[in-house]
């Protein structure tokens, strides 16, 4: 009997591309719903093929309790799984399969088409051979989409849940901007510049800290490129989003001054006990430095991992005055 159940899901297995595991997963599954079906069980049941026998059990209080079954009935049984559940059991292992190839490409940017709009502003993303999810907490705030819509995104995880998968995909991580920036800069890709960090406000703007292996190389040319032929084609593809390409510095001054770009700082004055640190900038360049909605300080705040605090030249100096 256990023989040609072996056979039977290597059969299947080379037929329907579904690696032996989860075949002879959803046969067991198949047989267990099947005495559940006979014995009237209402309790979990499990299946297992040993090297002559099929062995049965209960999930009795987390216990496994053995079920005996003579071979006429097991056989009876086992016939009925095999030609009224196994193709459902069957289909469900395939899903199964499907979902867990995408496992292989978590972290990874895929290319899916908008099927259907949640009423709560989910998207339902077809990815081909499987349905995906970008939630609305991880669409950029300022887009809007409508069924039919090609869209690129970030494979942020496969979840499992009741029993099925969900894929859940990202535009807003930082990580969808770092494979975006890889695929755009193939330094980056062959390892000859580096990203450190990335913060984003999606949609709005963006810091990405880079360094270059060879000294001598200016790593934020090399990823901007020429008239910044190569971060335009991402700030497009983010629906505007700014992105402000920093080189890595040990200086942490320095670091300060190019995070706040393109504000010139006059004067700097650092606390590293509390590692605040506060700026001087022109009056007229206020507003620059700070940024709409305080979002160019917010994100300087991030990369440089210091709280920096902007001020005009004139409240700097009246603040040294009365220290």
């Amino acid at each position: 009997m256990v023989k040609n159940l072996r056979k039977l899901i290597e059969q299947v297995a080379k037929e329907k591309n579904i690696p032996e595991w989860l075949v002879e997963k959803a046969l067991k599954n198949s047989i267990a719903l099947a005495i559940k079906k006979d014995r009237k069980i209402k309790n979990h049941v499990e299946v297992e093929l040993a090297e002559d026998e099929i062995k049965v059990y209960i999930l009795h209080k987390g216990e496994r309790v053995p079920i005996d079954i003579v071979p006429e009935e097991m056989n009876r049984i086992a016939a009925y799984a095999a030609k009224e559940e196994f193709l459902k059991e069957l289909e469900r292992a395939d899903e199964e399969r499907r979902y867990l190839e995408f496992i292989e490409l978590e972290g990874e940017i895929v290319i899916g088409i908008v099927r259907r709009i949640a009423e709560n502003g989910d998207l339902i993303v077809d990815l081909g051979k499987v349905m995906a999810i970008l939630p609305k907490r991880e669409q950029i705030p300022k887009e809007t989409y409508k069924v039919g819509d090609r869209l690129k995104a970030l494979l942020l995880r496969v979840v499992r849940r009741k029993g099925s998968y969900e894929i859940i995909l990202s535009r807003t991580h930082p990580n969808f901007l770092r494979k975006l920036l890889e695929a755009e800069v193939s330094e980056i890709k062959e390892g000859e510049v580096d990203i450190l960090n990335i913060v984003r406000e999606p949609g709005e703007r963006a810091k990405v800290l880079v360094r270059s292996k060879d000294a001598r190389v200016d790593p934020v040319g090399i990823v901007v490129g020429l008239k910044g032929s190569k971060i335009a084609p991402i700030t497009k593809e983010l629906s505007g989003e700014r992105i402000d390409v920093i080189r890595a510095t040990e200086n942490t001054e320095e670091l300060v001054r190019k995070s706040l770009a393109p504000a010139p700082v006059v004067d700097i004055r650092m606390d590293p006990k509390l590692k605040k640190v506060e700026v001087a900038v022109p009056k007229d360049k206020l507003s620059v430095a700070i940024g709409k909605r305080g979002l160019n300080v917010k994100l300087a705040n991030k990369i440089t991992g210091w709280y920096i605090d902007v001020m005009s030249e004139e409240d700097f100096r009246k603040l040294s005055q009365m220290r």
